[in-house]
């Protein structure tokens, strides 16, 4: 189950970094701020599945 927290975290990275990037290119403001917003929920669950593997180790 956590590698699988893990792949869905990377996965919303990157799609974040997509959306950030195509959204800065056409001038879309939205999209941009939608990609970031995507990164920082990539980045808390991977924070988190990092955090819970230090207490299960």
């Amino acid at each position: 189950m956590a590698e699988n927290q893990k792949a869905q975290a990377k996965t919303e990275q990157a799609k974040g970094k997509v959306k950030e990037t195509v959204g800065r290119t056409v001038g879309n403001e939205r999209m941009e701020a939608e990609g970031r917003m995507e990164q920082a929920r990539g980045d808390a669950r991977e924070a988190k599945e990092k955090t819970k593997d230090v207490f299960r180790h």
